[in-house]
């Protein structure tokens, strides 16, 4: 089955664990450092908005991109009253966007969900076409030690009253692949348990591989720290965080060709 379907059901009740308002106060601190500090945001694989509705709440004009209807449809629940958060269902591989941003952020791991090397490097060629100049792409990823040592082939499961799920997974690090099976049990209205099953594909990647994806997108590499941290990567980081800069745009043409367009030039 497609990833992303019957889980978003249950997708924020098992996440409830992940710190996202200390994610998101660490990803304005960083986005400052770049001199982002307001303006349109791009939220990649924004899932339940999440991420997207706190970046919101601290002052960026956001826009949700992810290619599950599933759980764009409880993003689209957690709305308030005059907001400005734009939601788009597309993939990842091939979004479009109707002007540049400031930024763009993506969180959870997001981007392991690139697995082949050749969409990894076009996403990194779209978001690089997307930012503003010098504009920043802040993302974490899986490491491949998190899959061979955390994840490798182990079974993972997890009761709560409303929904538990069994996770069976499988790493191959000759391909560098990750599959986990994911089968839930989620509670319905009548008090029963309805069984869903769904399978989701990672590949891991090294920084050199990604450091090389981002040049071959266009995009500058700028930094890298082990998790939501200023620390460097280590050998056994679980997840690391990368930022990569926009280059090739120049800000007196795309103020000139913005010109030109209002005057229908």
């Amino acid at each position: 089955m497609e990833a992303y379907t019957s889980f978003a059901q249950v997708y924020d009740l098992f996440q409830d664990n992940v710190p996202y308002r200390e994610w998101a106060d660490y990803l304005v601190s960083l986005l400052a450092e770049y001199d982002v500090q307001g303006g349109i945001l791009l939220d990649l694989g924004c899932g339940t908005g999440s991420m997207t509705r706190l970046l919101a709440d601290r002052g960026f004009d956001m826009i949700g991109v992810d290619g599950s209807e599933e759980m764009l449809e409880i993003a689209a629940q957690k709305r308030r009253e005059n907001d400005c958060i734009l939601y788009l269902c597309q993939d990842m591989r091939s979004f479009e966007l109707y002007g540049t941003v400031a930024a763009a952020v993506s969180v959870c791991d997001c981007l392991n969900y690139m697995t082949e090397l050749e969409d990894l490097t076009e996403l990194f060629r779209l978001v690089n076409n997307y930012l503003d100049p010098e504009g920043v792409f802040i993302f974490d990823m899986n490491t491949p030690w998190k899959y061979e040592t955390l994840l490798a082939d182990r079974t993972f499961a997890e009761v709560r009253e409303e929904s538990s799920f069994i996770w069976e997974n499988f790493y191959d690090p000759e391909d560098k692949i990750n599959e986990y099976d994911l089968t839930l049990f989620i509670r319905e209205r009548d008090g029963l348990y309805r069984r869903f099953s769904e399978s989701h594909y990672q590949r891991s990647y090294s920084l050199d591989e990604i450091k090389a994806a981002a040049s071959a997108g266009g995009l500058c590499f700028e930094a890298a720290y082990d998790g939501y941290t200023k620390e460097p990567v280590r050998e056994d980081s679980e997840r690391i965080t990368v930022v990569l800069r926009e280059q090739g745009k120049n800000r007196k043409e795309m103020h000139e060709s913005h010109g030109n367009e209002s005057h229908g030039k």
